[in-house]
């Protein structure tokens, strides 16, 4: 094959060129510089010059947007940065609530300077989050959201939306980024692509927001293409050296990404809730949907300071517009059986649109809540989207209430086991409290399995139905006592998928303690709660013999969820249970951590009582993996640099943190010297 000559190369690189700014000029400024007709000429030229000369062919190249070949599947992969949730707000009120918190939480980290706080204000897209990382200029992944912490790698997805530049529009570009933002679709592709289905005959989308993330995860990158997806980016988590959300918009927007326009610099709440009323009439005249508004402070060093809860980052808020409301008629009511054993009526809707979507069912909540509605079978109600997700019936129009409307009771006896409930002094939920009904086992075996717990691939809810609906398991410890000859008893199993799940389950066996614990399923405590828990209470037999002040005696830890763990490993079943896993193998104790000798003899874990701040990508392990050795040795893992603050543990692609503790004169250790420090 002859090698391309220095004029076809030359030629190769004028026609990517070409295209991207015109590919630029098309989708980002929605201001086209050449005809369709010119633009298809110049890609089928540039096209055969890389059919002829394979060796041109680069990742950035306008023909790599669509891949050849459909991928087989998508890899996990762990986001350098969690991608966290918003806390919402629902009303003026809320937002003000949550500025009295972070000013607060700005004074407490010591902030010197009283000046007024800045906001940025963007419209909240409803679309999906993707997390781009581009090096030295170039797209080299596109990952999904997924729970934050690990997503799902898609970069040959991500290359067909043509808002998303494969090469950045900079001479100068940063050996690492990372970028945000929200791919989705515009109303009009939605209702084009409704329409194109609705004539051959498929199903319809429900909504633009379920169209795009369906389209992210197709395995065809050119099924993908054909969704035409859209994105605007909206953040540069860290490593860049930008003051500001306000400026890290403008940045990005330089370097060719479409950035919303409708963004605004605000100087005060109050022209917060300017921006937030103004979008709630306008945003009908939008050409994607948007269901609120994000507000974010616009100092990035402010940022810095408030950090991050466990779920969310504290220097933001979603301001969410109220939510649509409907009519509709209820036909039945039926009753859920929870995990903890919460009974839980639910009513079945006549289909309705709701908010984008068909509805057919909505959250009734509990007995008290059936009561306050007066609600009968027939009864037309009030149904709307709590949060925007989750339906629920908000009020009943008793003046159309048929002659023959029968009112719903809540059943005296559980409809999965037949048992009496009750309903437990001070709680507004009716319970089972058999701890062998069906429903609370399959409940309890879902969560233990569970990505968070202890990640027993292959164990879904269909599997774990028929385990419990064939008595083959009774209780989560029956889960290790489970046999290829067992499994491939139950439908769909053979002997392959028999023995993968069986090594899953044997590998669950493996996971760490706090895991274990947060799997167990005790009311109130979360997997954050968990690993504090079990910070303090190395095992299991510590925590079953802790007393409630004790727990109490936890930082983070409340009364409400010192009594509940009490109240659990009080009970005998949950006692069993605790030594059938302990026999089975599986973990109930944190790894013991060497600790070193004081000079007076007296053992102190080598970081005790330090706290330790984490920043950039470091060489060997993740953040979560640093953290937990920190932990292990007694320090105490900070989001911010304060001068509170006494390590600062340094990767790539350091941040404002390493600028601010080097102001500070604060103590810098590498990965290699906290592995020193802690032996």
């Amino acid at each position: 094959m002859a090698k391309a000559s220095s004029k076809i190369k030359q030629r190769v690189e004028q026609l990517r060129q070409q295209l991207q700014e015109a590919s630029y000029a098309y989708y980002v400024l929605d201001r086209p510089i050449i005809e369709d007709a010119v633009y298809d000429r110049l890609y089928r030229e540039l096209q055969e010059l890389e059919d002829q000369y394979p060796e041109l062919i680069s990742p950035d190249s306008p023909t790599q947007r669509v891949g050849e070949k459909p991928a087989t599947k998508f890899q996990t992969v762990r986001h350098n940065i969690p991608l966290y949730s918003l806390e919402n707000a629902f009303n003026i009120e809320e937002l003000k609530a949550w500025e009295k918190r972070r000013l607060r939480g700005i004074e407490e980290e010591g902030r010197e300077e009283k000046q007024a706080i800045e906001y940025v204000c963007e419209l909240k897209i409803d679309g999906s989050a993707l997390a781009l990382t581009y090096e030295n200029g170039i797209l080299t992944r596109g990952a999904t959201r997924g729970d934050g912490s690990e997503g799902e790698e898609i970069t040959q997805n991500v290359k067909t939306i043509r808002s998303i530049p494969l090469r950045l529009k900079t001479d100068n570009p940063p050996p690492i980024l990372e970028v945000r933002g929200e791919a989705f679709l515009s109303l009009e592709t939605f209702a084009e692509l409704n329409a194109e289905r609705e004539k051959i005959g498929e199903y319809l989308f429900a909504n633009p927001r379920n169209a795009a993330a369906g389209a992210l995860r197709q395995l065809d990158s050119k099924k993908v293409a054909e969704r035409r997806l859209d994105f605007f980016a909206y953040t540069v988590p860290s490593g860049e050296e930008i003051n500001s959300q306000w400026e890290c918009l403008e940045y990005l927007t330089n370097l060719g990404f479409k950035v919303n326009p409708n963004r605004k610099l605000c100087k005060s709440l109050e022209e917060v809730a300017e921006y937030y009323d103004y979008w709630d009439e306008k945003r009908k005249d939008l050409a994607y949907l948007t269901d609120g508004v994000v507000v974010k402070i616009n100092s990035l060093q402010l940022q810095q300071q408030l950090g991050f809860s466990s779920k969310y980052p504290r220097w933001a808020i979603a301001l969410k517009y109220p939510a649509e409301e409907v009519p509709t008629a209820v036909e039945a009511v039926t009753v859920q059986v929870g995990r903890t054993g919460a009974l839980t009526p639910v009513a079945e809707l006549k289909p309705v649109e709701l908010a984008g979507t068909i509805v057919k069912r909505a959250s009734l909540h509990n007995s008290d809540r059936l009561a306050e509605l007066d609600l009968h079978i027939g009864d037309t109600a009030i149904v709307r989207k709590a949060g925007e997700i989750i339906p629920e019936v908000v009020r009943i129009l008793p003046e159309l209430r048929p002659a023959n409307a029968r009112r719903f009771q809540m059943p005296e006896n559980c409809p999965e086991c037949s048992e009496p409930v009750v309903r437990p002094a001070g709680e507004a939920a009716v319970r089972c409290i058999n701890v062998s009904c069906p429903a609370i086992l399959r409940g309890s075996l879902s969560h233990w399995a569970s990505r968070g717990a202890l990640d027993i691939n292959g164990l879904g809810e269909k599997l774990v139905g028929q385990l419990v609906d064939r008595g083959l398991v009774r209780s989560l410890a029956d889960l290790y006592d489970l046999s290829v000859e067992g499994l491939t008893s139950l439908e769909r199993i053979g002997k392959k998928s028999a023995t993968k799940l069986l090594e899953a389950i044997a590998e669950s066996k493996t996971k760490p303690w706090d895991r274990v614990l947060y799997g167990l399923g005790i009311r109130h405590v979360g997997s954050s709660n968990a690993e504090l828990l079990t910070q303090k209470f190395p095992g299991a037999e510590e925590l079953a013999a802790a007393k409630e002040t004790d727990i109490q005696g936890v930082y983070g830890i409340g009364p409400e969820i010192a009594q509940s763990v009490c109240q659990w490993f009080r009970v005998p079943a949950n006692q069993r249970l605790i030594e059938r896993l302990k026999a089975a193998g599986v973990t109930m104790v944190a790894p013991k951590v060497e600790k070193a000798e004081s000079d007076g003899g007296a053992e102190e874990l080598p970081l005790a009582g330090k706290s330790v701040v984490i920043t950039g990508t470091l060489p060997t392990m993740t953040r979560d993996e640093a953290k937990k050795l920190i932990q292990n040795a007694g320090g105490r893992v900070s989001s911010s640099v304060s001068s509170r603050t006494d390590y600062l543990l340094v990767g790539e692609n350091a941040g404002s943190k390493l600028e601010k503790a080097q102001k500070l004169g604060i103590a810098q250790l590498t990965e290699e010297q906290l592995l020193e420090a802690i032996g």
